[in-house]
């Protein structure tokens, strides 16, 4: 028995997402006594709701980094995703439902136009997709004129919450339509990259993509999966961001991408594709959420978060690389 929890003590120490969860209960800790306001009922739910876009992207971004691509330009596809959804809400009305399914249409159809270009022209993934972020905002801005958009019917500012209790400080809290829609994502996601064949093609080609091809798995489907994916977390994220600020702005969601990065990257998902959890991915971004927050709480300067967030990527990708480096040399 006590070598049997001894192997069990060793696997689960080799893992990338016990100690990203052993960072964050210390972070925890450590913010809950540096800062009355932390670990509140109030604070929790403020934290889960403003994580929600951040974990929704970092879904679609984990799918496309395990096939061994990327993505940049979701910032943009989001952007127009939201503009295109807004302007129907405003002038027509609907109801959620109508506005998630137009958000994440326009969302696959852009993934799409990346993942022809990725896959013809044959050119580093990365390269296209910052083509595209440009091209893509530059044209919002060029039909829109960079106006905002405001004043949504009722339904779509109250939103929707479950569950609704009244906590000790008076305050009503529920699940709402962040939250709901995070944990649907991360469920669906779940499920498709562990319980399905398609999750388990996208494994393979991120792990040996000639060694897929030869055993009959069809690349170009899957690259029109797996960006038209990520385009459609990015339309669904762009209906969260909209209900929560009330309001539409194209370069609200600008530069998120560094930040969507780095929580994928963070719970150790490989840059060169075929490794890496969902469950480390949460772990990510519960991380920067619970950063963010902290810093905040601390009076800590809004331009330092930046400056944190990339070194965490740096510090990220480090160790991962040095993690594959030495089990590389394991095996062999």
């Amino acid at each position: 028995m006590p070598d049997q929890m001894r192997f069990h003590w060793r696997a689960l120490s080799q893992r990338h997402e016990f100690y990203l969860a052993l960072l964050i209960g210390l972070m925890v800790i450590g913010l809950s006594l540096a800062s009355e306001d932390f670990f509140t009922l109030g604070n929790i739910f403020d934290m889960s709701v403003s994580s929600a876009i951040l974990g929704i992207m970092a879904c679609g971004l984990f799918v496309v980094l395990i096939a061994g691509g990327i993505d940049i330009s979701f910032p943009a596809t989001a952007a127009i995703s939201q503009y295109v959804m807004a302007t129907y809400v405003l002038s027509v009305g609907g109801n959620f439902f109508i506005a998630f399914l137009i958000a994440a249409v326009v969302g696959v159809a852009l993934g799409i136009v990346n993942a022809i270009l990725v896959y013809k022209l044959k050119v580093p993934a990365i390269i296209i997709t910052i083509s595209t972020l440009n091209l893509f905002f530059g044209l919002l801005i060029y039909f829109t004129d960079g106006a905002w958009l405001y004043g949504f019917p009722e339904w779509f500012m109250d939103g929707v919450e479950l569950f609704t209790f009244v906590g000790s400080d008076g305050y009503d809290y529920g699940l709402s339509l962040p939250i709901i829609t995070l944990l649907a994502v991360i469920l669906f996601t779940s499920f498709l990259m562990s319980k399905t064949r398609l999750g388990r093609q996208i494994y393979a080609m991120g792990g040996n993509a000639d060694a897929a091809s030869r055993i009959g798995i069809n690349l170009f489907a899957i690259h029109l999966f797996v960006y038209g994916y990520m385009g459609a977390l990015a339309g669904i994220a762009a209906v969260v961001q909209t209900q929560i600020t009330q309001s539409v702005a194209p370069n609200s969601l600008m530069g998120f991408e560094l930040t969507v990065l780095a929580a994928v990257v963070l719970g150790g998902t490989s840059m060169t594709g075929g490794k890496g959890t969902l469950m480390g991915v949460a772990l990510g971004v519960a991380l920067l959420a619970i950063m963010k927050n902290g810093l905040t709480l601390l009076g800590v300067p809004s331009y330092w978060h930046t400056v944190v967030t990339g070194l965490i990527i740096v510090f990220s990708i480090s160790m991962t690389a040095l993690n594959e480096k030495k089990q590389t040399l394991q095996e062999a």
